[in-house]
């Protein structure tokens, strides 16, 4: 134990400038992740503003257990992991595929110009996005409506039909951090030997041969860590996104976890049984890190 202390003391003294550079970053988790963590106590009390945390009555897990046994409980739930998973299942691969199309481009200019149209959505509110989303599929005036009408003959307002709602909302998200999302690939890519490329065109190999054989598995660590990242927020269906696009004819399909937090909390002053419902949504995401962060290990060896 001493000689691991100044071992660590030696590598602190000579990296500590290195150290000086993390402390903001670990002061900003320090602060505003885990020192607010405290608050969650109060889902296991029955917790009025009067009387603060420290004085309010303990209650156990009754509001975990009001939760399971509501009538919204299994909607709610379902709702948000169909979402979540229609968007890990068809927005995690995408950038991956853009970024790889993206790299093929010869006109360097032309690669730029693409990327920089591609991830400027991901820097737009979600007001913005949602609200030119409801006008581009209005059904009367709408671009997208209008064009789908004259194909199929067909007027269908997606915006309030239960059955496609929810495509609504994973194409809108696909499209606006697609683009985003794919700079962390592209920068992978870089990391691509060349030679290996070359290689393959001596062998006769096709571009999707080499995409296969060689891009994937190069930034196959990316990947990974990329998809634990994306399975710990795998109830954040997007609070934002919904709270905008829905409306009550898709909320059978649409209200998420967040969603309701917001209104049992916010709306109705429920701050005990909104924060349990939180926490129980946290408790899943970090299983769900965990339980893919184990598999892809037991895969890597």
């Amino acid at each position: 134990m001493r000689q691991y202390t100044q071992r660590l003391l030696k590598h602190v003294k000579r990296d500590r400038y290195l150290y000086l550079m993390l402390i903001p970053g670990l002061l900003f988790f320090v602060i505003f992740k885990y020192i607010p963590m405290y608050g969650i106590v109060i889902a296991f009390q029955d917790f009025k503003i009067g009387t603060g945390i420290l004085g309010s009555r303990w209650v156990g897990f009754a509001h975990f257990i009001k939760f399971f046994s509501s009538d919204d409980f299994g909607r709610i739930f379902y709702n948000t992991v169909v979402i979540s998973f229609y968007k890990l299942l068809i927005g995690f691969p995408i950038p991956i595929l853009f970024a790889i199309l993206l790299n093929e481009l010869r006109s360097i200019a032309f690669k730029r110009t693409v990327q920089t149209i591609a991830y400027l959505p991901h820097f737009i509110s979600w007001v913005v996005i949602g609200n030119l989303v409801v006008i581009l599929l209005a059904p009367e005036t709408g671009l997208l409506s209008n064009i789908v009408r004259s194909l199929t003959g067909v007027q269908v307002n997606v915006l309030t039909d239960p059955r496609y709602f929810r495509g609504v909302l994973v194409g809108a998200d696909i499209w606006k951090d697609m683009g985003w999302s794919a700079i962390v690939y592209l920068a992978a890519l870089t990391g691509v030997d060349p030679a290996l490329y070359e290689a393959a065109d001596i062998d006769g190999a096709t571009r999707g041969q080499k995409m296969w054989r060689i891009t994937l598995p190069e930034i196959r660590n990316v990947i990974i860590i990329m998809l634990i990242l994306k399975v710990g927020h795998i109830l954040d269906a997007g609070f934002e996104q919904v709270m905008i696009m829905s409306n009550p004819m898709v909320n059978s399909v649409a209200e998420i976890i967040d969603t309701y937090v917001y209104k049992v909390g916010m709306q109705q002053a429920q701050f005990s049984y909104s924060t349990a419902v939180n926490l129980f949504k946290s408790v899943i995401g970090l299983m769900m890190v965990l339980l893919v962060n184990t598999i892809s290990k037991r895969w890597e060896d």
